[in-house]
C-alpha cells in the first residue's frame, strides 16, 4: 500500500506538472482549409484530398500550426472559424464559388487580419462585389472575358526575395494555369509569386469569358510576361495569397510547388517561415490517392 500510495502521489504530481506545461504551453496557429464539392474528373480538382494532403503536411511541418479541414462547401458550423489566423479555398468558383454568399462574413475575418488564400479555380469569382473583394482579399482574382485558362507547361525561372519563395527552387510543371488576371492598378500592396511567359499556343480557342479576349491576345503578342501566384500585405496589415495553379492532384508531388503553397500558407497565417521553407516530404503514391472524391472515370 506504501509504494501503491507514493506511486499515485507521483503520478498526481506528474499531472499537475503536465497540466502546468500545457498552461504554460503557446496556443497553436489555427488554419482551415474549405474544401469544395467534388468536380471535374479522378485526378483534377481533388478539393478534399488536396485540402488534407497540405493539412497534414502543414502541420508535420510546422508543429506551432494546427490545420483543420472542412468539406464540401461552406462549412455549416461558422464556430470553426473561431480563432482562426488563415482560411484556404479550394473549390470550384466563378457563380458558384461559396465566398459569394459569405462576403460579409469573410469581410470581418479580414478585419481581424485573417489571411485568406485561394488556390486554382477558387480564385475565380463574378466581377463585381466579389471581384472587388479579392482584389482586395488577395491581391488579385480570375475576372472571366478579361482572363484565361489554358493547359501550358509554364517555366518559372527565377523567384523573388519573400518569404513564400524561401527554400523553393526554380521549377517548370504543366497544369490549368490561369493567367492576365486581375490585378489592382499598379499592382499596389501586391508581389508577383510566379512568372512566366504563356506560348502563343494557350490562345488556340475561340473568345469567351475563359478561353480569350483582344486584351489578353495583345498582351500575349507583346511578349507580356504573366503571374500566376502572387501575394498582397493589405493595410491593415493582413496578408492573402493566389495560386492558380492546383488543376492535377499529381502536382502536389512536386517538391518545389508544395513547398511554395506550403510557405504561403504559413505566411497568411503570419506564422515565421523557416530559412529553408516548411519542410516536408514527397507524399507517396498511396498517400496521394487518400481521400480522394468518388468520381465517374
Amino acid at each position: 500500500m506504501g509504494k501503491l500510495r507514493t506511486g499515485l502521489l507521483g503520478v498526481c504530481a506528474l499531472c499537475l506538472t503536465a497540466s502546468a506545461f500545457a498552461a504554460d504551453a503557446p496556443a497553436k496557429t489555427k488554419v482551415l482549409f474549405i474544401a469544395g464539392n467534388p468536380s471535374h474528373g479522378i485526378g483534377e480538382h481533388e478539393h478534399r484530398a488536396g485540402c488534407m494532403l497540405l493539412a497534414k503536411t502543414l502541420e508535420e511541418g510546422m508543429p506551432n500550426i494546427d490545420a483543420e479541414v472542412s468539406w464540401y462547401s461552406w462549412p455549416k458550423d461558422e464556430k470553426v472559424f473561431d480563432g482562426v489566423s488563415a482560411v484556404v479555398m479550394y473549390c470550384d468558383g466563378g457563380e458558384g464559388h461559396y465566398a459569394n454568399k459569405h462576403l460579409d462574413f469573410i469581410q470581418e475575418l479580414v478585419d481581424k487580419q485573417v489571411g485568406i488564400v485561394c488556390w486554382h479555380y477558387g480564385v475565380e469569382v463574378p466581377k463585381g462585389p466579389s471581384g472587388d473583394k479579392f482584389l482586395q482579399w488577395i491581391g488579385g482574382y480570375f475576372e472571366p472575358h478579361w482572363s484565361v485558362n489554358p493547359h501550358w507547361d509554364a517555366d518559372f525561372k527565377t523567384l523573388p526575395e519573400h518569404p513564400i519563395t524561401r527554400g523553393v527552387a526554380p521549377f517548370a510543371t504543366n497544369d490549368e494555369w490561369y493567367y492576365h488576371m486581375r490585378f489592382p492598378a499598379d499592382m499596389k500592396n501586391v508581389t508577383p509569386i510566379l512568372t512566366a511567359l504563356p506560348p502563343a499556343s494557350t490562345l488556340t480557342r475561340e473568345d469567351g469569358p475563359h478561353s480569350g479576349n483582344a486584351a489578353v491576345r495583345a498582351a500575349v503578342a507583346a511578349g507580356e510576361a504573366q503571374h500566376v501566384a502572387w501575394a498582397i500585405e493589405r493595410p491593415d496589415g493582413g496578408r492573402g495569397f493566389g495560386f492558380t495553379g492546383g488543376h492535377f492532384h499529381r502536382g502536389w508531388q512536386n517538391d518545389n510547388q508544395r513547398k511554395l503553397v506550403l510557405n504561403a500558407i504559413a505566411w497568411a497565417a503570419h506564422v515565421e517561415v523557416p530559412a529553408g521553407g516548411v519542410n516536408s516530404r514527397t507524399p507517396t503514391d498511396d498517400e496521394m490517392k487518400a481521400n480522394l472524391d468518388e468520381k465517374k472515370k
